[in-house]
Formats: structure tokens, C-alpha cells, sequence
């Protein structure tokens, strides 16, 4: 079974913002300082997307590249999947996201009603939902 990652959607207003980072584009790379320990094991494994704290989208990752100033760049694939949203806490570049990984959203299906991450949270530690 392959590693996943998690990464904020930092400067992503909406998933539509998002959606549009991949509009068009043939290749997707992020750069990143330090190329993960367990990078072979995140091949074939995918990248989630949190937007207002919630795993909202992923892309399949295709693999890893140095730069030429020392760098690394996590290849993607140009395919934005979403998920069904799970709340996820912000942090600062990638983590390996732990536990099972969201299910992708079917043909047609839709978000819904689903609570904004933030709201959902406080009614959480209201015990109201």
C-alpha cells in the first residue's frame, strides 16, 4: 500500500482556486527543501490537499526530482481528484498523512451539506455534532 502526504493549499481561497493551479498545466511540481525519507514508498501514493481544514482534493504522485540549486521537487500528476472533505489540522509543508486516506467523491456525486472545517471543529468540541 503506498505513503500518502498531506499539503496546505496556501494562497487557495476556494477549491475553484485550486482547480485552477492545474488548469492547462502538462507537469505539476512542488519544490520542497529536503526530499522525504520514505520517498520511494510515496510513489503511486497521492498528495491531499487541505483547504479551511479539510482534505479536500489529491494528486497522484509520479516521483521525485533534485534541482539544480540542491532542491527536490515532488512530480504530480495534472489531475486534481476530489475527496470526500475530512478535517485535517494546518501545518507547515508536508506531512505523511496517517490513517486511511479519504474516498475519492464518485462521478456526480457532490460535497453536499458538509460543515466548513473550522465551523465543524467547534461544534465538535461543543458536542453537538
Amino acid at each position: 500500500m503506498p505513503l500518502h502526504m498531506t499539503k496546505i493549499a496556501f494562497g487557495a481561497k476556494s477549491y475553484a482556486d485550486l482547480a485552477g493551479w492545474y488548469e492547462g498545466r502538462k507537469r505539476i511540481a512542488l519544490t520542497t527543501r529536503y526530499c522525504p525519507k520514505r520517498h520511494e514508498e510515496l510513489v503511486g501514493g497521492s498528495l491531499y490537499w487541505i483547504l479551511n481544514h479539510q482534505l479536500v482534493a489529491r494528486s497522484r504522485i509520479l516521483g521525485f526530482s533534485e534541482t539544480s540549486d540542491g532542491r527536490w521537487n515532488i512530480d504530480l500528476e495534472p489531475e486534481l481528484i476530489r475527496v470526500h472533505p475530512v478535517r485535517k489540522r494546518a501545518h507547515q509543508g508536508w506531512r505523511y498523512l496517517k490513517g486511511d486516506p479519504p474516498r475519492d467523491l464518485a462521478e456526480g456525486e457532490d460535497i453536499g451539506d458538509t460543515l466548513p472545517g473550522k465551523l465543524a471543529a467547534k461544534l465538535e468540541r461543543l458536542a453537538l455534532i
